[in-house]
């Protein structure tokens, strides 16, 4: 009788920790996502994490940033895992803002953008974007013979199109500087082919991303400097400058976007948004892989996982954040 008491007593204390356990059990949660699958393996860490919660994932939509927040400010979606809390706060006002959705801890820290140039061209003296105003300068970047440098830019929807295109008013560069802005990918490649021979490039880029890996700050190639005061699109401020160099573009992390009835109808989920922390560095190792070729949807599933092997014991600190606020 007293073995048999023990047992139930341990039972009794164990129910409320083991209901706990799955605290989504019965929930879906929506997701969108980017379509640029470098910014998948975050979403499917956090898709994971809400499965070990319990919650079941529908199948994500994918779109362009502007549109994910607009999906999510309308209720076409739950979540996000890639908002730019200064490059999209713009999307994230016009789909509707605090009223409806939040900003929710800091996934990605150190996110930085900007222009950079081959090494050569920076070490022969073109170090700022201002000095492309000179037609003489410009040229040393016209890839196709119309006198005018060729910026290998940023894809409308994006939101780095908006500085880029502020930045080209503010700084007089209409005449002397053409903002390509096909697909990027195709157009990053092509800088890389003309640099292979000899070239020389003008491209806009981001960290995390894989051309910082092929084009490497400091040995292939250079961020140039923007002048002080050259403006942020809708008068916006922010922290510009990185390593003591004005990069024109906000120093920026990366966030969970939800909607609020969302985060109050299920606690669990926002602690986990809280706790959830990626190296910067590791997303850009990821994505390094990914342009190597590792860029099918089971690779894209392998790396999460082997990500969240690599990172057990934070990523179970995340379950145990999430479990916790779920009591």
């Amino acid at each position: 009788m007293k073995l048999f008491a023990t047992t139930a007593l341990a039972l009794a204390l164990a129910v409320p920790a083991f209901a706990n356990d799955k605290p989504g059990e019965g929930v879906t949660v929506r997701p969108i996502m980017p379509t640029q699958i470098e910014e998948h393996m975050q979403h499917l860490i956090l898709f994971k994490a809400l499965e070990d919660l319990g919650y079941t994932i529908a199948t994500p939509n994918e779109a362009e940033y502007q549109t994910m927040h607009l999906a999510v400010g309308a209720g076409d979606a739950d979540f996000m895992a890639v908002s730019w809390d200064v490059l999209h706060d713009a999307f994230f006002q016009e789909a509707g803002g605090d009223a409806v959705m939040s900003k929710v801890g800091t996934l990605i820290d150190g996110a930085i953008q900007g222009y950079m140039v081959d090494k050569a061209s920076y070490d022969a003296g073109v170090t700022d974007l201002s000095m492309l105003k000179d037609p003489e300068v410009a040229k040393r970047f016209d890839a196709d013979g119309d006198g005018k440098a060729d910026l290998a830019g940023c894809i409308p929807g994006w939101g780095c199109e908006r500085v880029i295109e502020t930045h080209l008013d503010a700084l007089g560069l209409r005449d002397t500087v053409t903002h390509n802005q096909g697909a990027y990918p195709a157009m990053i490649a092509d800088a890389m082919a003309r640099k292979d021979n000899g070239g020389s490039i003008l491209y806009y880029t981001w960290v995390p991303y894989w051309v910082a890996g092929e084009l490497v700050p400091g040995k292939d190639a250079e961020w140039l400097s923007v002048p002080a005061g050259t403006p942020l699109p809708d008068g916006a401020t922010a922290n510009t400058e990185f390593n003591g160099k004005n990069l024109g573009f906000a120093v920026d992390s990366i966030r969970v976007v939800a909607r609020n009835d969302f985060l109050e109808a299920n606690p669990a989920a926002k602690a986990l948004f809280e706790a959830a922390k990626i190296d910067i560095n590791d997303v850009s190792a990821e994505a390094l892989r990914i342009s190597k070729g590792e860029d099918k949807p089971e690779d894209l599933k392998r790396h999460a996982d082997e990500w969240i092997a690599a990172h057990q014991a934070e990523y179970d600190s995340w379950l145990a954040a999430a479990r916790a606020a779920a009591n």
